[in-house]
């Protein structure tokens, strides 16, 4: 087949636009009560504080994090009009005030986000036992070969920073998203992030919560505050020196008899699990905790090849919850999803390398992209899971990139008419009536 030949031309009256989705932002903005947000320093003259981060949040949800990427829109009257900006400001200027600002707007971003959510409505999926689980997680961000303050190395290797965030129900609502210097431990300052985190769960969900963490966050004071705070956990247990041991766990379970539950999955492996009670002491105060324990020892591998020394392999898991061992261990595997999360953050929405050199401008940065997110995961499980979204395989949620092309960037006529502003889809569009029900929905609420 002969390709055809195409002409181009350039409408002189004519208005189109390749992101109608910013209309749906502009709803969830508007529902966020950011316009009507106080900010400790009023802007007496300029552009408005909330014209500064309605128009980075316009940006971020396009999977856009630099500053650079507003100059292509700021003769844009449908971003204008749809998101309800004034005047959208040049990168310097929108980069100049994020520096001036940052601690103040991202105390005003984290209470939009959270207003946002709660009038929404968000969907939280609990568990089969009635919990609704928040996984909280650190992942590197890898800034190397630069000088913004705070990059340092990472446990992954590379220089860059190391931020904690926190994700809850199946969904993965992300409620907090907390910028941390590369070389920065998980552990440090851990408690007052649970003193923020956990009040944002419950505005959420009544359902009871369980929190899942990886084992660099295996402490004591964690176990203790939680238990406070009536938060079930499972923590994946840090062995430290007692890795060493594989022997004696190996023989600890043979001895236990009935209370261990073994399985051979295949010749020359065999798995030992059960639950031991232990004894902690902090402040002179004595607390007892379960830990589900899992040995397993292979004296032939995968391949078929016998080994001359049995390769013992011990893990544990610390909980409050009153289920089997097995179940633990299950629900400690999930934990993985969040993994998922950490990536739609650094490549669906392009936030890896943080676009400023000052730490408050980026922990700032980063909070936008955590609403940006939290707007898009909203819009794809209203519109790209019912019988009207295009067509996609099934699934609980879809990924940011998807929402992002086939919601975000879609074409459309943009007119104005009897008084009114219009966008006209093309006849083929088959996202017309996902977008349609998520527009409706939002205007709803």
């Amino acid at each position: 087949m002969v390709i055809k030949k195409i002409k181009l031309e350039q409408s002189k009256t004519e208005t189109y636009t390749s992101h109608a989705g910013l209309s749906l932002i502009g709803q969830c903005i508007q529902l966020s009560l950011l316009e009507s947000s106080s900010f400790k320093k009023p802007q007496l003259s300029g552009i408005s504080h909330s014209d500064i981060l309605k128009s980075y949040l316009s940006m971020a949800s396009l999977g856009k994090s630099d500053f650079e990427a507003i100059e292509n829109y700021r003769e844009d009257d449908y971003l204008q009009k749809v998101v309800g900006i004034t005047h959208i400001p040049s990168s310097s200027r929108l980069r100049q005030r994020m520096d001036e600002s940052a601690d103040d707007y991202r105390e005003v971003i984290d209470t939009v986000m959270m207003n946002f959510m709660q009038r929404a409505n968000v969907p939280v999926t609990h568990l089969p036992s009635g919990h609704v689980v928040l996984d909280l997680d650190v992942f590197p961000m890898d800034n190397s070969k630069t000088k913004k303050e705070g990059v340092s190395r990472t446990y992954k290797g590379h220089d860059g920073y190391a931020p904690l965030a926190a994700y809850l129900g199946e969904e993965g609502w992300c409620i907090a998203c907390e910028l941390r210097e590369g070389k920065q431990h998980g552990q440090k300052e851990f408690i007052y992030t649970l003193e923020r985190v956990i009040p944002r769960a419950r505005i959420l969900t009544s359902q009871p919560l369980l929190m899942r963490l990886d084992s660099g966050h295996d402490a004591l004071e964690n176990r203790l505050y939680l238990e406070n705070e009536e938060v079930d956990y499972i923590i994946k247990w840090n062995p430290r020196k007692e890795q060493k041991k594989g022997n004696v766990w190996l023989t600890k379970a043979e001895l236990l008899g009935d209370e261990v539950n073994w399985e051979t999955p295949r010749e020359g492996k065999r798995i030992a699990t059960f639950s031991i009670t232990v004894k902690q002491e902090l402040d002179g105060e004595e607390r007892c905790f379960r830990r589900v324990m899992q040995i397993t020892e292979r004296t032939i591998d995968k391949k078929g090849q016998v080994l001359l020394i049995p390769d013992i392999e011990v893990e544990g898991w610390w909980t409050t919850l009153d289920i089997t061992d097995q179940a633990i261990i299950e629900l400690y595997k999930q934990h993985a999803t969040s993994e998922q999360f950490h990536s739609e953050f650094k490549t669906d929405l392009d936030v890896e390398r943080l676009p400023s050199g000052k730490f408050d401008t980026n922990d700032l940065v980063l909070a936008c992209h955590a609403f940006a997110y939290n707007m898009l995961r909203f819009i794809g499980l209203v519109g790209l899971k019912g019988e009207n979204s295009p067509v996609r395989h099934t699934a609980k949620r879809r990924r940011i990139k998807t929402v992002l092309q086939e919601l975000m960037y879609l074409a459309a006529r943009v007119m104005e008419r009897s008084r009114q502003y219009w966008l006209r889809f093309s006849k083929k569009c088959t996202a017309y009536d996902a977008f349609g029900q998520i527009y409706r929905h939002l205007a709803s609420l």
